[in-house]
């Protein structure tokens, strides 16, 4: 992952990713789910193991920096 961003009030947790470039934002994702993943040792595992395949998403386009 190259950068992530959470917006709380309609809970989507944004991601960019190094490989493709691309973003997904992931939808429903509560805070709690987000303050463990901020706070895993190994972010990348976190996400592979809570989040992909966890939650509805959908492509929103190419990284920005």
């Amino acid at each position: 992952m190259h950068k992530t961003e959470y917006d709380p009030e309609p809970k989507v947790l944004s991601v960019w990713f190094v490989a493709s470039g691309k973003c997904y934002q992931f939808e429903d994702v509560p805070p709690e789910t987000i303050a463990e993943f901020r706070a895993a040792f190994a972010n990348g595992r976190f996400f592979n193991e809570h989040i992909r395949n966890h939650f509805r998403y959908r492509l929103v386009g190419p990284a920005v920096d």
